[in-house]
């Protein structure tokens, strides 16, 4: 069987293309794209919530599995580089962009929660983890990914990665998959 995405989404070529420009490497890559598009496509009229925009390919995977009535919130530190996420696809209603600290948004927000928080950069995995998990939905759905080891990872992200897994492991509250494939990801669904 091959994995590979057989529907990309139309911005995908132009976000890759203006991300390795912009000299941002760390995208998500297309089978955990594809995982996106099907966990929004699973919950129409859905909240998401996306922390670490990048340059916008996971975004761009996101609305590609979104209804009409479906709503993203993607959240980018690097002003720059959400920006060309923001100019390719700022045009869609259902997509809001924030620029600023993932972490510091996670503490201020203060709406109702999510039925997807895909936590793709530190703020909402290894730090502010407990308030990420907090904006889950009832039946909703935990995604990280780059658990794997991966080329310029400051040292101790490994460490780091054992333990962020061993505290999901003993939640209660939450039922965890790990999965070895892409770039290695744990989906964590909240008990209803």
């Amino acid at each position: 069987m091959d994995d590979t995405p057989s529907r990309i989404p139309t911005a995908l070529p132009t976000l890759r293309s203006k991300a390795r420009d912009a000299g941002f490497v760390m995208s998500s890559e297309d089978r955990t794209g594809s995982l996106l598009g099907a966990l929004a496509a699973a919950r129409p009229g859905g909240r998401f919530l996306e922390v670490g925009t990048g340059a916008g390919e996971g975004t761009a995977w996101l609305l590609s599995g979104m209804d009409s009535a479906s709503r993203l919130t993607t959240v980018e530190l690097d002003p720059d580089v959400g920006a060309i996420a923001e100019e390719e696809l700022g045009d869609d209603p259902r997509v809001t962009f924030v620029s600023g600290d993932g972490g510091a948004w996670l503490e201020e927000f203060d709406g109702a929660p999510f039925d997807l928080v895909f936590a793709d950069t530190w703020p909402g995995k290894f730090t502010h983890l407990e308030r990420a998990l907090e904006l889950v939905a009832p039946g909703g759905t935990y995604l990280i990914d780059d658990l794997f080891p991966q080329p310029g990872r400051p040292e101790g992200h490994d460490a780091s990665v054992r333990r962020l897994l061993a505290e999901l492991d003993e939640r209660e509250d939450f039922r965890c998959v790990r999965m070895a494939w892409a770039s290695g990801l744990l989906m964590a669904v909240r008990a209803a």
